[in-house]
């Protein structure tokens, strides 16, 4: 989509939910809560007729853990790796824009996905949803899936100014009423914790990388590095250099207004340890419980370093 069309159709969509009820803000499709802002239940619907390519990278991550970093991330190594010319690159832009597409499998209306079999290939195609919601043909056709994971308070924090900056629960103000609804799993896309237990089933799989924001922002280059090999992307030292630079939190925050209005809460601070500043000691203890009792003892979960990030 192209970005003066998506900021103009953002900021529409911002307008529409100043002026709806809570009701309209959300619905609920497979027992899970969606945002009617940017999906609707003839889209989720058709999901499962996506036709994965086994070239196609593929990016999962629960909302606000970085997709949108490490979506342009996975968009730089491969126009480098492609090593497309200047006139294919603005060829393939062109064709996104005039397919008004979203970046994300589940966004937009349901005649997206015959749209999407006209994109040349590599596609870079991300989503939120869990394993089980995914179109079979990814696992099919053993298409390579690039798992993103946030610390959990980090990604509640993240995301409760991002509901606030889009008023998706207008009579749900404060952060204490958000936390309640995070560790509850009542938020849109559903639970933090469910979408770890589900994805643990497939450590295993080849096609499957997981990274964490964190390890990313430790050390981009080697984090890149694993990525890129991961894909079989062929990238320079340089590359990685220059790739890093121009998908750091400054250069990204940079492009908020192609977002329009929605730009303010996509990029807001990206950083880690952010909830030291928003937690009270009580929720603090809830979610260290809550993380224990559900996913600490999991490998996954084991991946996160709860310890080092969650813990003052």
């Amino acid at each position: 989509m192209a970005q003066k069309q998506l900021s103009k159709f953002l900021d529409e969509k911002l307008e529409e939910n100043k002026k709806a009820t809570s009701s309209e803000l959300t619905f609920t499709y497979d027992g899970v809560l969606y945002p009617t802002m940017i999906c609707c239940l003839e889209t989720l619907k058709r999901v499962h007729t996506f036709r994965a390519r086994e070239d196609d990278i593929i990016l999962v991550s629960y909302p606000k853990t970085g997709s949108n970093w490490v979506g342009e991330i996975l968009t730089q190594l491969e126009i480098v790796s492609g090593k497309y010319e200047e006139d294919e690159q603005k060829r393939r832009q062109q064709m996104l824009q005039d397919l008004s597409l979203f970046p994300f499998l589940e966004f937009g209306d349901p005649e997206k996905f015959e749209r999407m079999e006209k994109l040349p290939s590599r596609r870079v195609i991300r989503t939120h949803l869990i394993p089980q919601k995914l179109p079979r043909s990814l696992f099919e056709n053993k298409t390579k899936i690039l798992v993103l994971f946030r610390n959990p308070k980090d990604a509640a924090v993240s995301f409760f100014h991002f509901t606030k900056g889009i008023n998706m629960h207008p009579d749900q103000n404060t952060w204490d009423e958000f936390f309640e609804e995070f560790i509850t799993g009542k938020v849109a896309y559903g639970s933090y914790f469910d979408h770890i237990t589900e994805w643990n089933n497939y450590l295993e799989d080849s096609n499957v990388f997981f990274i964490t924001y964190e390890e990313i922002k430790e050390n981009p280059v080697s984090a890149l590095k694993k990525i890129a090999k991961f894909f079989d992307f062929s990238v320079t030292e340089e590359e990685f250099e220059s790739i890093v630079k121009k998908t750091s939190f400054e250069s990204m925050k940079g492009t908020a207004e192609n977002y329009g209005k929605l730009g303010k809460a996509l990029f807001r601070k990206g950083i880690v340890g952010d909830w030291t500043s928003v937690f009270s000691e009580s929720q603090n203890e809830k979610m260290d419980r809550k993380f224990e009792e559900t996913v600490a003892k999991t490998k996954l979960g084991m991946k996160l370093k709860y310890e080092v990030y969650c813990k003052n």
